[in-house]
């Protein structure tokens, strides 16, 4: 199995949280801290537990709550002494609120009332009433949590919702910074554009601090360049046709803010792409700052057949995917149809490395169906395996996942997914 988080990226990783914490303030280390009491809401298989796990931060999880069986399987096999609520947050009544008395809220709520490529219900959005329910009882709330994190997809920031969270948070007299990051950012070859924001009761700034901006860098990289673009350049990679609303980012910078260099000498076009798409793509190939996806995959052994492309898929779906190889420095967003669907749900992987994908694809339309089947074999295509997308997500090794079919990758590709929030890519 590939390496996972380096030092160097963990430490990017951590720096917010860390300091969200107060475990950089000066004096902090100078006296023994409790832990602090988190409420994980929207919990799914944990994946914000585990962050919160690997911040460092001194920590104790007091209660998580979600609806979903299988995802709440996933939790407990992972963190068995946490309680787990398997009830509505609508459900659970102001008072049960304070009994936890907790100093953290982490929440991912559902996403699909603000993705770009859906109807964009927003508040009217039945899906958004449990948050909407929360902002209602943060002000009431006898003793105010000290910090808040919070996740959802992009578009979350041009939304009504985010306008009432900022609202409330303003009049509960938290201090906050929003950010769009992307794995990308922590040098992982997998494009998943995220929005966050992260708050704290205190009254003095973040060191960070960018009111009114939303930072598209981690804190501790040099603050200016963050400020560039109200969304990152190398994290608007298109998740596939089925995420292409990322598609709106600049496509003519390049991973180094700096103009696109012409395609190889001997380049073409194929597979329905366009001229900027395959450009985007020599690009990410080559910025050193991101891993390749060997460091994440699985040896390849004789299990490994299960997830070989079927014939019909591939003569159906072959100028639709996109492929890459272990050396390849990006990957698609991965949706919950992955291993089940072919067309927009993640990036799919060549095995075969001595051939040329370009040699497979020149003048394949016009062959008879057998021929073209036999020359799309020789690419050795498969779906990513459920662990490979596990590592993808920044989940380590030992993280315990459950699958109902060998595909089954619905519980990995939104690690906060919950009963509310099934269809979120």
């Amino acid at each position: 199995m590939g390496r996972q988080l380096g030092t160097k990226e963990k430490r990017n990783g951590r720096a917010a949280l860390r300091e969200a914490a107060g475990k950089d303030r000066p004096g902090a280390g100078c006296r023994r801290m409790a832990p602090l009491r988190v409420l994980e809401l929207y919990s799914g298989i944990g994946g914000m537990h585990q962050a919160l796990k690997e911040s460092c931060a001194s920590a104790e999880v007091v209660a998580a709550v979600d609806v979903n069986t299988l995802a709440n399987e996933v939790y407990k096999h992972n963190f068995p002494s946490t309680p787990l609520w398997a009830k509505t947050i609508e459900g659970i009544t102001l008072e049960e609120f304070d009994r936890l008395c907790f100093d953290m809220i982490l929440m991912s709520p559902p996403c699909q009332p603000f993705t770009r490529i859906g109807l964009q219900g927003d508040i009217s959005d039945p899906r958004t009433k449990s948050f909407l329910y929360i902002l209602d009882i943060l002000p009431r709330l006898q003793k105010l949590p000290k910090y808040i994190l919070l996740e959802n997809v992009k578009g979350f920031e041009s939304s009504s919702a985010r306008n009432e969270l900022l609202r409330t948070l303003a009049t509960c007299g938290f201090t906050y910074q929003e950010f769009l990051l992307s794995p990308t950012c922590l040098g992982i070859p997998n494009s998943r554009l995220r929005y966050f924001l992260i708050a704290k009761l205190h009254q003095e700034p973040f060191s960070f601090q960018a009111p009114g901006k939303i930072l598209t860098r981690f804190p501790d990289q040099n603050l200016e360049d963050s400020l560039k673009d109200k969304v990152a350049d190398k994290v608007g990679e298109a998740c596939s046709s089925l995420c292409s609303e990322e598609k709106n980012l600049d496509l003519n910078i390049g991973p180094n803010c700096s103009s696109k260099k012409s395609l190889p000498k001997g380049a073409f076009l194929f597979k329905l792409e366009t001229v900027e798409e395959m450009e985007r793509k020599h690009d990410q190939d080559n910025d050193s700052s991101i891993q390749m996806l060997k460091a994440f995959l699985e040896e390849e052994n004789e299990e490994m057949s299960q997830y070989f492309i079927p014939p019909k898929s591939l003569l159906r779906y072959a100028f639709l995917l996109d492929i890459v190889k272990p050396t390849c420095r990006r990957s698609t967003c991965f949706t919950k149809g992955y291993g089940h669907y072919v067309e927009g749900t993640g990036s799919v992987l060549q095995t075969a490395l001595d051939v040329q994908l370009e040699s497979v694809f020149k003048h394949i339309e016009e062959l008879p169906e057998e021929e073209k089947l036999m020359k799309l074999s020789t690419l050795k295509l498969r779906y990513f395996t459920p662990r490979e997308i596990a590592n993808l997500h920044g989940f380590p090794s030992e993280f315990g996942l459950i699958f109902r079919d060998s595909c089954d990758v619905q519980y990995i590709c939104k690690p906060e997914l919950n009963s509310e929030d099934k269809s979120c890519s």
